[in-house]
């Protein structure tokens, strides 16, 4: 059974999702009002899902999803971002240190549980268009900073890189490269190996970061 942490500085908010969550079979191991006690919770129940409140008083969800994924011991938990608006910096930052997707607060009760079911399970980034659509409205690539270790990828794993940046579905992308679904997630999990990297979104974040994906323009 999945297990969640509920974070959010409103109560009915909080109350209200933990309610949905305990109400479609899901553990609710915590609710947490602000990111100091998300972290300490964390630590402490080892959800298999954090339900995170972008905008909160004293540290905000931004920090603690850094510190949640750099103190808690493996198997990291996931993190889902809750926020009120889709193109949020705040968010995109949230992306780029290896929150696991983002979900806006009206979203459905149905379409929440999906999510979390989605990223508990691994596969990570949530609504790829959505996320492309955010990550091209905040990358600002005037200069394109390589990884340094992006010269350590295959050039199998390197296409693969370019073709999560442009938001396909690891069905999508071994339909174009004519191989197994599972041979795509075995390269993409060698790449984010190789790159350091936690989560989809954060591959789709650096393939923009590295010039590798351009973003849309008009």
């Amino acid at each position: 059974m999945i297990s969640v942490l509920v974070v959010d500085d409103q109560v009915l908010i909080r109350a209200g999702l933990a309610a949905l969550l305990r109400a479609a079979g899901l553990t609710v191991v915590g609710e947490a009002a602000d990111g100091e006690e998300a972290v300490r919770l964390a630590v402490e129940l080892k959800p298999d899902v954090v339900l995170m409140d972008i905008r909160m008083p004293d540290m905000d969800g931004i920090h603690a999803t850094e510190r949640i994924l750099a103190t808690a011991e493996p198997p990291k938990p996931k993190v889902l971002i809750l926020t009120t608006f889709d193109l949020d910096e705040y968010v995109y930052n949230a992306l780029r240190l290896g929150a696991s997707g983002f979900l806006l607060k009206d979203t459905p009760p149905e379409r929440v549980i999906a999510a979390i079911h989605t990223v508990a399970s691994g596969d990570i980034l949530l609504a790829p268009t959505a996320t492309k659509r955010l990550i091209e409205a905040f990358a600002d690539p005037p200069a394109p900073a390589p990884h340094p270790q992006l010269d350590r990828l295959t050039a199998r794993e390197n296409e693969v890189l370019r073709l999560v940046g442009h938001a396909l579905s690891n069905k999508e992308i071994a339909e174009r490269l004519s191989v197994s679904e599972g041979t795509v997630k075995t390269h993409l999990n060698r790449l984010m190996a190789k790159l350091g990297l936690t989560s989809r979104a954060q591959v789709v974040v650096l393939s923009y970061d590295s010039g590798l994906v351009k973003p849309a323009t008009g």
